[in-house]
C-alpha cells in the first residue's frame, strides 16, 4: 500500500515522555525521530508529568504525595545539507528527579521540614548522517551534557549518623558540571509503505560535580569531627555517570492511511549510584559497627537493575488535516527496593494523541498518557525497607510544533 499521503509518519513522537518515576530517572526516552525526518525540519515540544505517589513508613504513617510535577522541554533542527549528507542538532532533558515529602509525623520529615530532592540534566546532541541511497542512513556525533542536583534528607529514615530521633539534617548541593559523550546508529526505510526502523546507541557520560554537603547533628554525634549540636559544611566532589542506552524504533504501514509503531528502549541503570564524598564517609563509618556491617558500600541513590521500556500503537490519518494515535506501554523499572526519592517500580501506560496539520509544511501535536505505577519498597543508605509505596499513578501531557522547510 502507498502511504505517501500519510504526512503523519512521525506521529510516533506525539507524547515525548516515558514517566520519570517509573524507571530510575529516565524522562524523555532520548528520541532522534526529528533527525530522521525528510528534508529540512525543525520542532519544539513541551511535556508535563503530574504524578501522585504516596506510601506508608515502617510505622504505618502515611507519607502524603511526595511526587512533585515537572516539565521537560525539547527542540530539534535538521538540515539536509546535500543529497547524501544531513546534520541535526537535538536538545532534551533526558534524566532527572523531583521529590518533596511534606512535613509531618512520618519517617521522611523532621522538625517541621520534609525530605526533598531535584536532579536535572540537559543534552545537546549533534548528529551527522550519511545516506548512500534512499533506504539507508548512518549517523553519529558528539553529545554535550550538563548535570546538577540538590537534596535535603530529613527524618529517621535517613539516620546516617546513628539512629531514629536524632537531628540528622543532611543537605547536598551539587553544582553544574559539563561533560561529553557520543551517539551513533543507523536507520532503514522504504518510504512507499511508510516503513522506517532505526537503532541508536548513546554512551555513558561521566560527571564530577563540585559538592557542598551540610550535616546537622544532635548530642549523639559520633562520626564526624565537629561539635554536637552544630552543623558541619564540607566541600568535595561527587562522581555521577549517566547511563548508556539503546533505542530501537520501528514503524510500518499496515493499511491505507494507517501505520503501526513500536519502540524498545534499554537503559543500563544497573550499578548506577550517587555517593557524595562526606555522605559516603559517614555511611562507611557507620558500617564499621558489627550491627551495621551490611551497610558497607551504601549510596545516597542507587539502582540495581537495567530498565526495559516498550511502547507500541497505531496511528491513522482521519482527514486531510487530522490524524490520531493510540498507544500502550510497559516499563520494567530499575529494581525493587528502590530509592525513596522515586519509589515506584515500572509502569503500564495508555496514551492518546492527535495531530492537526493546517498546511503540508507544519503541524501541531498533542497527547495525554495515563500511567499505572508499580508498587515499590523504599530504600535508603542505611536500610532497604523504610516504607511501602502502593497503588500510585501519573498523568502526562505533551505538546509539539513541527515545521518543514
Amino acid at each position: 500500500m502507498k502511504l505517501k499521503t500519510l504526512s503523519v509518519a512521525m506521529i510516533l513522537a506525539t507524547v515525548p515522555m516515558t514517566g520519570a518515576f517509573a524507571a530510575a530517572m529516565d524522562r524523555t526516552g532520548q528520541s532522534i525521530s526529528a533527525f530522521l525526518q525528510p528534508g529540512n525540519y525543525a520542532e519544539a515540544g513541551l511535556s508535563v508529568l503530574d504524578a501522585d505517589v504516596s506510601g506508608k513508613d515502617t510505622n504505618g504513617v502515611n507519607t502524603g504525595d511526595m511526587a512533585s510535577s515537572y516539565h521537560s522541554a525539547s527542540a530539534a533542527l535538521k538540515i539536509q545539507a546535500t543529497e547524501k549528507i544531513s546534520v541535526g542538532l537535538l536538545f532534551d532533558q533526558p534524566f532527572g528527579a523531583k521529590a518533596e515529602y511534606a512535613a509531618g509525623d512520618h519517617a521522611f520529615s523532621f522538625d517541621g521540614e520534609g525530605t526533598s530532592a531535584e536532579v536535572t540534566t540537559e543534552n545537546l546532541t549533534l548528529l551527522v548522517g550519511f545516506q548512500p541511497n534512499v533506504n539507508w542512513n548512518f549517523y553519529a556525533g558528539p553529545v554535550w551534557q550538563q548535570a546538577k542536583g540538590e537534596v535535603r534528607l530529613r527524618g529517621s529514615a535517613y539516620s546516617v549518623l546513628g539512629g531514629a530521633g536524632l537531628d540528622n539534617r543532611y543537605n547536598a548541593a551539587m553544582k553544574n558540571d559539563d561533560a561529553w559523550g557520543w551517539a551513533a546508529g543507523f536507520a532503514y526505510q522504504i518510504p512507499e509503505i511508510a516503513l522506517k526502523t532505526s537503532l541508536t546507541y548513546r554512551s555513558k557520560i561521566k560527571h564530577n560535580l563540585d559538592s557542598q554537603e551540610t550535616f546537622g547533628t544532635s548530642s549523639s554525634q559520633i562520626l564526624l569531627p565537629f561539635a554536637p549540636g552544630t552543623a558541619a559544611i564540607t566541600q568535595g566532589s561527587t562522581e555521577v555517570e549517566t547511563p548508556q542506552s539503546i533505542n530501537l524504533d520501528f514503524q510500518s504501514g499496515v493499511a491505507e492511511n494507517t501505520i503501526a509503531f513500536a519502540n524498545v528502549r534499554w537503559v543500563n541503570w544497573d550499578g548506577f549510584a550517587i555517593r557524595p564524598h562526606a555522605f559516603g564517609q559517614a555511611v562507611d563509618a557507620l558500617s564499621l559497627s558489627p550491627a551495621n556491617s551490611a551497610l558497607n558500600g551504601a549510596n545516597l541513590v542507587e539502582y540495581n537493575k537495567d530498565q526495559w521500556t516498550i511502547n507500541a500503537g497505531v496511528g491513522r490519518k482521519l482527514t486531510e488535516k487530522w490524524s490520531g494515535t493510540v498507544s500502550v506501554g510497559w516499563d520494567s523499572g530499575a529494581g525493587d527496593p528502590v530509592t525513596t526519592l522515586g519509589p515506584t517500580e515500572g509502569y503500564w501506560s495508555l496514551g492518546l494523541g492527535a495531530q492537526f496539520s493546517p498546511a503540508a509544511n507544519y503541524f501541531v501535536q498533542g497527547g495525554v498518557k495515563y500511567f499505572w505505577l508499580g508498587d515499590a519498597q523504599g530504600l535508603t543508605a542505611t536500610s532497604d525497607n523504610v516504607g511501602q509505596f502502593k497503588d500510585n499513578h501519573a498523568i502526562g501531557y505533551g505538546l509539539k510544533f513541527g515545521y518543514k522547510f
